[in-house]
């Protein structure tokens, strides 16, 4: 039976312990009209397939060190007693750009969902969970990052009723394995 819980610190290691592999398949090309006066078109176009793991991004036993996770809320799915999916939510927080000193918003900081365990509708249920929470703390958005190379991550968004607000090019420049990847800032009503 697979539960979902919210969770704190104390389970950071086992949040951790959460694949989160993309499979690569496609990405969105971005060209630009005009040199971007004339707008932007997206292409999603086929690659040689491969797995990225983003999880040597994302550590949650890594947050405090970088970040006051007071207001920070955390989900984690579970199959038994295995973890199997994890979500984190961050709001309120000085040195987090993404908010740009908002407090209205928050922001889907992480969702990940284990291999063998994608595609069974976990990430939506976690979600829904992470959107209800913040609702009722009185955030009235929602914004999510995530790159180019998410296919299946932009999809997902877009689904749920996201916008693509936000669109840089060189957000990872200086980040040498993924500075080809452009980020995507979604925002979702709540």
């Amino acid at each position: 039976m697979i539960t979902i819980r919210k969770i704190d610190a104390s389970c950071f290691d086992l949040y951790d312990s959460v694949s989160m592999n993309v499979d690569v398949c496609s990405e969105y090309r971005i060209k630009r009209i005009d040199n971007g006066l004339g707008g932007m078109v997206f292409e999603e176009v086929p690659v040689t397939p491969y797995i990225k793991d983003l999880s040597v991004y994302e550590r949650a036993t890594e947050y405090e060190k970088e970040f006051d996770i007071t207001y920070w809320k955390f989900y984690m799915a579970f199959d038994g007693d295995q973890p199997i999916g994890a979500v984190t939510v961050a709001a309120r927080t000085d040195k987090l750009h993404m908010l740009a000193g908002r407090e209205d918003a928050c922001v889907l900081w992480d969702i990940r969902v284990a291999d063998g365990y994608k595609h069974q509708g976990i990430g939506q249920r976690m979600l829904d969970m992470a959107i209800a929470e913040a609702k009722a703390d009185g955030y009235v958005q929602m914004i999510i990052e995530c790159q180019n190379i998410n296919v299946p991550a932009c999809k997902f968004y877009h689904k749920q009723g996201a916008v693509l607000s936000k669109v840089d090019m060189y957000a990872y420049y200086d980040e040498p394995d993924c500075r080809s990847e452009v980020q995507f800032l979604w925002y979702l009503d709540l």
